[in-house]
C-alpha cells in the first residue's frame, strides 16, 4: 500500500497533517510518517511549549518559512491542543503551492 502526500489541495491553498512534538528541542521538519491506519503526516518539533498557543505558533511559523510563504497565511485550524494538527491556509498558499511541496518533500 501506497502512503499518500500528508497535504491535499483545499479552497486556495493547501491542508497539510502534522504531527507536532513541543518541547522537541529545536524547531525542524523531521520528514514525512506513516502512521498505523495509513495516513501520512508531515513530523515536525518545535522548541515552543504546548501552553497559551505557543506549540501552535511556533508550528505556524516553521511551516510557513518551509513554504516561502508568511507566517499570517498559516493556521492550525480547530484542531488545538492536539499532536496531531491540520494546518491550513488563509487562502494564499495556492501560488506556492509546488515550492512548498517541493521543499517538504526533501526533508
Amino acid at each position: 500500500m501506497t502512503a499518500t502526500a500528508p497535504w491535499q489541495p483545499a479552497a486556495g491553498g493547501l491542508t497539510l497533517a502534522v504531527r507536532l512534538t513541543p518541547k522537541g528541542g529545536r524547531d525542524a521538519i523531521d520528514g514525512i510518517e506513516t502512521l498505523a491506519d495509513g495516513r501520512s503526516v508531515l513530523k515536525a518539533r518545535v522548541r515552543a511549549a504546548p501552553s497559551e498557543g505557543e506549540a501552535n505558533d511556533a508550528l505556524c511559523r516553521l511551516i510557513a518559512k518551509a513554504a516561502g510563504v508568511a507566517p499570517r497565511d498559516v493556521d492550525t485550524g480547530c484542531r488545538r491542543h492536539r499532536a496531531h494538527k491540520a494546518a491550513g491556509d488563509r487562502g494564499r498558499w495556492s501560488s506556492a503551492d509546488r515550492r512548498a511541496e517541493k521543499n517538504i518533500e526533501r526533508r
